[in-house]
C-alpha cells in the first residue's frame, strides 16, 4: 500500500461491537490464536489460557469489538466486566496487513472508553513477551507494569492503568 493511502484507508476502518459468535468476530479469534500459536516460544493452546469465552465476552458481562475496513474484520479487542475488580482487556489482535495505521491504538482507546462507560476506573491486561509491538503500545498509552493479578501461563508481562470514569 502506497504512503499517500495509509491515511485514507485509516479514516476508512470502523470499530463496531458484534456478538463473540458472529463470522467476523470467529474470523479474528482464529487469525489471533494463530498468530500466537506461531509467535509464542511455546505455542498457544486457548484451553490452557484464561478464559475469554463467549459469554464472558457478551454484554453484560463484557464486550467484544471489531474493527473493519470496507465491511471486512481487520481487528479485534474485548473487555471483561468485574463489579469490584478492574476490568480486563482481552484478545487484541490487528491484520498484519492493517498494522502501522493506528487501529491498534484506536481499539485500545475505544476499549478503555466503554470499559469507564461501564464504571471502571482501572482496566489491566497481560502479555507475552514475544509481543513486542503490543508490549509498547501499552505502555505508550500510560499502563504501567503491576506485579501478576492471574496465574496465565503465557504471561510475562502484566499491566493496569487508571481511567477517567464519564461524569
Amino acid at each position: 500500500m502506497a504512503d499517500g493511502e495509509r491515511p485514507l484507508t485509516a479514516a476508512m476502518v470502523d470499530i463496531v461491537a458484534l456478538d463473540p459468535a458472529h463470522p467476523h468476530a470467529r474470523y479474528c479469534l482464529h487469525e489471533y490464536f494463530s498468530e500466537l500459536e506461531h509467535r509464542f516460544d511455546t505455542g498457544f493452546d486457548p484451553a490452557l489460557s484464561i478464559s475469554a469465552n463467549d459469554e464472558e465476552m457478551r454484554p453484560p458481562a463484557g464486550l467484544f469489538l471489531v474493527a473493519r475496513l470496507n465491511s471486512d474484520p481487520i481487528g479485534c479487542g474485548a473487555l471483561k466486566f468485574h463489579d469490584d475488580a478492574p476490568t480486563e482487556l482481552k484478545r487484541m489482535w490487528v491484520a498484519e496487513s492493517a498494522r502501522g495505521l493506528g487501529i491498534g491504538r484506536r481499539l485500545l482507546g475505544e476499549l478503555e472508553s466503554r470499559a469507564a462507560e461501564h464504571g471502571a476506573g482501572t482496566v489491566r491486561l497481560e502479555t507475552n513477551k514475544s509481543l513486542i509491538e503490543a508490549i509498547s503500545m501499552y505502555r505508550s498509552a500510560g499502563y504501567y507494569e503491576v506485579a501478576p493479578f492471574n496465574d496465565e501461563p503465557y504471561a510475562h508481562h502484566w499491566f493496569e492503568k487508571h481511567i477517567k470514569r464519564p461524569v
